[in-house]
């Protein structure tokens, strides 16, 4: 029998940030300080606080900045 682990979607599961219903809310402070940082990982700056970022943003720019920081694996 297959061990089938059910606790990892797989990448069909994950729905880009665009089509979330709820992409268009704030950041949430999780997703700001995730996003601050990241940015010292990857050797950026950026001020979250300063920004009216959507949670749809937020994602994308973390995805951006998980990549340049080398932190692509989920």
């Amino acid at each position: 029998m297959k061990n089938q682990n059910t606790d990892t979607p797989g990448p069909e599961a994950i729905k880009d940030p665009d089509d979330w219903k709820t992409g268009d809310d704030p950041a949430t402070p999780a997703q700001r300080s995730y996003l601050e940082t990241l940015a010292t990982q990857a050797g950026e700056r950026i001020d979250t606080a300063d920004e009216d970022l959507t949670k749809a943003e937020a994602s994308k720019r973390i995805d951006a900045l998980r990549d340049k920081a080398g932190l692509t694996d989920r």
